[in-house]
């Protein structure tokens, strides 16, 4: 071709045209169509470091737990590796979400979403005082809406409101609220205050308040996790003095009436806001299922804790000086309170593929599947 002819001012524009379209066709996808966003909100099960960065007594972040991450160090986790939200977001497909008070939650990594969980809280913001500085409720919400203004200023805020309300949402709630308030000494405030169906009416109340809350602040498709067995786990086994690893009566009853009530109230949430943003996980159920049949699931013991001291390894805090077992995956407690990962894993596949016993009014999958129609 001669050089006059490549010098012609049209065909000069021509040849940028066709640069412009091959570069815009070339270019990845818009970074808000990322994989589903994920936020976490609640109390220690589903913490994974937000209190590292705190002044606090309620952390995880020294040996031995994290002894099964993936690093084998402490990550702020209260488990011996991976927790429920990591569980999920591999279920998702996507990797897991950044504590929201991690340095490294900027730029690109603020489209995965965030946990804003911290151990140690509850429903009430007098839950959990003996821990001190801990992200309350109010807090963790009041963390959502700045995170909502840092990913507008990343990709705008339609697209920020749009990825917010596309979003799956973890809820974990309550535990704390009996057995860190009401139970925590035989003579509790709460306790002289209310009997526990009057506390679990309570808190039922001022749980609808904030669920409310968190559909104000755009939240559209929410998993509310339920208690798990509160008399079962070894730390009231062993203050309680359980002869035979029976489960405590009192907490055990707390839960009981607690759970249905909580599932009762999202039906009615869900009826008053004309979708079912809210899905109830039965945990009660799914760790009494281990509970009750360890062997059935791959358990030497649901009673003994991995990591603890005194009876069923339930005293005090997990740390370097305590009993370590060397198998974690044959235990259904990693510490006094909490499941090893390999529980969590199995709570996990009830929440993907459970029935409406475990998950209601429906499991995951299903989600997952109805909300990429859309």
């Amino acid at each position: 071709m001669s050089s006059s002819v490549m010098s012609s001012p049209r065909l000069r524009s021509v040849i940028a045209s066709l640069a412009i379209l091959y570069l815009s066709i070339a270019e990845p996808p818009p970074r808000a169509e990322a994989a589903r966003a994920f936020f976490v909100f609640g109390d220690s099960l589903v913490d994974n470091g937000n209190n590292n960065y705190l002044a606090t007594t309620a952390r995880a972040d020294s040996p031995p737990y994290g002894i099964d991450y993936p690093t084998h160090r402490p990550t702020g986790r209260f488990s011996n590796g991976l927790n429920l939200p990591d569980i999920i977001s591999e279920q998702m497909g996507s990797e897991a979400t950044l504590p929201y008070l991690s340095p490294e939650l900027t730029g690109e990594k603020l489209l995965v979403g965030a946990n804003f969980a911290s151990a140690g809280i509850g429903i009430l913001n007098d839950t959990g005082v003996q821990f001190f500085t801990i992200i309350r409720m109010f807090q963790q919400f009041a963390n959502f809406q700045q995170y909502q203004v840092r990913l507008s200023a990343l990709i705008g805020a339609e697209q920020a409101q749009q990825r917010v309300n596309q979003a799956l949402v973890l809820m974990t709630l309550g535990g704390n609220d009996f057995v860190n308030n009401y139970f925590l000494t035989p003579f509790s405030p709460r306790r002289r205050q209310f009997s526990i169906q009057a506390f679990s009416d309570y808190l039922i109340s001022e749980f609808r308040n904030i669920l409310r809350r968190l559909y104000d602040l755009g939240a559209r498709r929410v998993l509310v996790t339920g208690t798990g067995p509160l008399g079962c786990v070894p730390a009231q086994l062993a203050s309680q003095g359980s002869r035979n690893g029976e489960c405590v009566p009192e907490p055990q009853r707390a839960a009981a009436i607690f759970n249905p009530a909580l599932g009762r109230m999202l039906q009615g949430l869900n009826q008053e806001l004309g979708s079912d943003v809210f899905v109830m996980a039965n945990a009660f159920q799914m760790n009494m299922d281990f509970i009750n049949n360890p062997q059935q699931f791959g358990f030497v013991t649901s009673k003994v804790a991995c990591c603890g001291q005194g009876p069923y390894n339930g005293l005090g805090i997990c740390n370097v000086l305590s009993n370590l077992c060397p198998n974690r995956n044959i235990y259904a407690f990693w510490d006094p309170f909490h499941p090893t990962e390999r529980a969590n894993r199995i709570i996990v596949r009830q929440i993907m593929t459970g029935s409406t016993d475990y998950m209601n009014p429906m499991n995951l999958s299903t989600i997952m599947a109805l909300d990429s129609k859309i």
